[in-house]
């Protein structure tokens, strides 16, 4: 085993010999080292699962059930926890995935695809036993969900325990098809956590919320064991839904704790919650005959921080904040993080220069939320899963024309401006036909979102205008106003929503649309024009542009997450797809590559691959116009963590930093082909002269 600490976990036990003192602690109280669950944990739970009737990993739905429906609640209005958490796993894992044979479901990976690669005739299923606490500063307005599973195949002689932070705004589960499927494959402890966001919803109408299980309360009676409840008083409560009825806070916007800023600490903590079940499982008794001693440390334990998108930042957030030695090493696939600007760096590929570390989340998610509905015009019938109204875009070409954001005289011309804008900007023409879609399904939602959290906005506060709420369908009587929300829909949430509206039902809202708040898309701009709400879009790009109370709100929070790129020599490996459209690679995975070589320089075990014909939501790949042109980037994020682990564990070489070349599965007429491993070639530990990434001179050039 190859811990830089092994030496001096030997020498600890020589020297307790010595003395005359056992290794595991001594014939003194004083030298114990005792087990002591961490103070800002909760009371913990636990249940065991045989691996049969249910498991960690699939619910007992195995791989053929989570490649099918979804279950059925037996009571819609009232499902139970179990129920609740079967159905979040089933959806979390679909959510990160394609679950599609043709796109490599049940070959490529899945449950009954083993941890060697190999494909086996088994459902998948993973017996052993999960662990839930809350970790909370006593206010319960944090309310953190920290989770570990424990397969049985856990071997205390080899043990290793994986990070599964959740990605996006997800609950607990949130990265149960990701890293934790490949920690319970491989025998390792998974520590979950949703990182402060997670899957609160909070029905202001009817004042209900959501337990740590995921039931659904009345939100007096749950009190401080709510996962997520708006801070307002009763009387706040009262006045707020006489002037906006049927409206939820979400947790992530409205928290007003801007929980990123410690995504590094939970995961922290999600680790240390692992060791201190572990050690109660595995740990020998202490003298009182009532502790548990240490056994499993940092010492003697592999710890791989790793998830995919924020759960990926928050897995790099821990290893630079990670002064304890608690974790070994780093893999995640397309990595949310965010730097301060830096002059320094230049990112060079082909004939294009960056210089700097690229924009911040929400400057470039604003600036997105202007201009891709117009952008997606430059090619709507050749653009993936276009579902972009071409009038209304028209419109939105129009206002961005006459506030002076874009050029040309004509609907075609100012599209080609638009788009050309995003590039000039960073994002890569490998991903311009997914704008449109990125559009329609998250680019508004995480703008929204991500402006309030920074900003500490409160629900009351209805930022820019906006609110959430359910919308009427076209054909009611008051089309697309805001409705009482489905019973139902709100019941099942925690097991199907995934934390940022539009979800579950619950929309995003226009509340200044002349003549009465309607869902957004549909709103009306001043003179009843349909433009996307344009108003609103300005008001949230001048939450990062200008120089109003509620932007210096929002730059302070944003100030707060940016990351210092010193993973202190850990070994780690990130993965990205090139043509990621949401967190594309010129403000993540390249900025933070090149800052971490100038910051550690030598010190450096960063290695950086980047998939050709790869983008950010995997589960897009059954959508059409998806298949045929990408692959699956969740192929390359397991390769890191089978890297990471035998670099850890024997000393294997990580891979040189490069370019991976795929091929698309392209089409069999107007049927998708199914993908073979020869449209995904494997990571190579020696890259080819024509796919390497360097670095010199502050500048960091990837291969075209």
């Amino acid at each position: 085993m190859s811990f830089a600490n092994n030496h001096h976990f030997k020498l600890s036990a020589l020297t307790a010999a010595v003395l005359g003192l056992s290794a595991c602690g001594g014939n003194d109280e004083a030298y114990e080292n005792k087990n002591i669950k961490p103070s800002y944990l909760s009371a913990v739970a636990s249940a065991t699962f045989d691996g049969t009737s249910d498991d960690l990993l699939t619910a007992g739905l195995g791989k053929t059930g989570l490649g099918g429906s979804a279950p059925v609640l037996a009571d819609p209005l009232k499902p139970t926890a179990a129920e609740l958490r079967k159905l979040a796993i089933f959806n979390n894992y679909r959510a990160i995935l394609d679950i599609t044979a043709g796109g490599g479901y049940g070959t490529l990976y899945g449950p009954n695809v083993d941890a060697k690669g190999v494909i086996t005739t088994s459902e998948g299923k993973i017996a052993g036993t999960e662990y839930t606490a809350y970790s909370d500063d006593g206010t319960g307005r944090q309310n953190v969900t920290m989770l570990v599973q424990v397969p049985a195949t856990f071997n205390p002689a080899s043990p290793c325990i994986v990070t599964g932070t959740s990605s996006g705004s997800r609950g607990i589960y949130g990265a149960i098809g990701s890293s934790g499927e490949w920690g319970l494959k491989n025998g390792c402890a998974v520590a979950y956590t949703d990182k402060g966001t997670g899957n609160g919803i909070h029905d202001l109408q009817n004042n209900t919320v959501s337990v740590q299980n995921g039931v659904r309360t009345d939100a007096v009676a749950a009190g401080k064991d709510a996962i997520f409840t708006a801070n307002l008083t009763s009387a706040e409560l009262a006045a707020f839904n006489t002037a906006t009825p049927n409206r939820f806070a979400v947790k992530h916007a409205h928290s007003q704790q801007n929980p990123e800023k410690d995504w590094g600490k939970w995961t922290l903590q999600s680790v240390e919650f692992a060791y201190f079940v572990l050690n109660e499982k595995y740990g020998d008794l202490a003298r009182d005959g009532a502790t548990h001693l240490k056994k499993l440390t940092p010492s003697n334990t592999i710890v791989i921080a790793s998830s995919v998108s924020n759960g990926a930042g928050a897995a790099l957030a821990a290893a630079e904040q990670d002064t304890q030695g608690l974790i070994s090493g780093v893999a995640v696939a397309e990595p949310e993080v965010q730097l301060a600007a830096d002059n320094r760096l230049s990112v060079k590929r082909g004939a294009n220069t960056l210089v700097g570390t690229g924009r911040q989340l929400l400057d470039y998610f604003t600036l997105a939320n202007l201009l891709q509905p117009c952008a997606a015009l430059v090619s709507p019938t050749t653009n993936a899963f276009n579902t972009v109204n071409a009038t209304i875009a028209g419109n939105r070409c129009s206002a961005l024309k006459a506030n002076g954001l874009i050029t040309g005289n004509t609907t075609a011309e100012q599209a080609t401006s638009a788009l050309a804008a995003l590039l000039a900007a960073g994002w890569q023409a490998d991903g311009n036909a997914l704008q449109a879609s990125h559009y329609s399904f998250a680019t508004l939602g995480v703008t929204l979102t991500y402006a309030n959290t920074y900003g500490r906005f409160g629900v009351a506060d209805n930022l820019c205008g906006f609110s959430y709420a359910a919308t009427g369908a076209a054909t009611a009587a008051t089309p697309f106003a805001p409705v009482p929300a489905s019973a139902a829909g709100l019941a099942s949430s925690f097991g199907t929503g995934n934390g940022v509206p539009p979800t579950v039902g619950i929309n995003i809202v226009n509340n200044n649309s002349v003549g009465g708040p309607l869902l957004d898309a549909a709103s009306l701009s001043t003179g009843g024009v349909q433009d996307y709400n344009m108003a609103g879009a300005l008001c949230l790009r001048e939450l990062v542009t200008g120089t109003s109370a509620n932007a210096a709100r929002v730059k302070q929070g944003m100030s707060e997450v940016v990351r210092s790129t010193n993973l202190r020599g850990k070994p780690a490996v990130i993965v990205q797809g090139r043509s990621d459209t949401l967190l594309p690679v010129a403000f993540t995975g390249r900025p933070y590559f090149g800052m971490n070589q100038i910051t550690e320089g030598s010190s450096s075990k960063l290695s950086y691959i980047e998939v050709a014909n790869a983008q950010h939501f995997d589960a897009f790949l059954s959508f059409p116009g998806y298949a045929e042109r990408l692959v699956p980037l969740h192929r390359y994020f397991i390769q890191a963590l089978d890297m990471v682990y035998a670099n850890l564990k024997n000393g294997t070489a990580l891979p040189a930093s490069q370019v991976v070349r795929t091929t698309p599965r392209g089409l069999n007429g107007t049927a998708t082909n199914p993908i073979t491993a020869a449209n995904v070639p494997p990571i190579k530990t020696v890259a080819d002269a024509a796919d390497r990434i360097t670095f010199a001179g502050n500048v960091l050039t990837v291969a075209d």
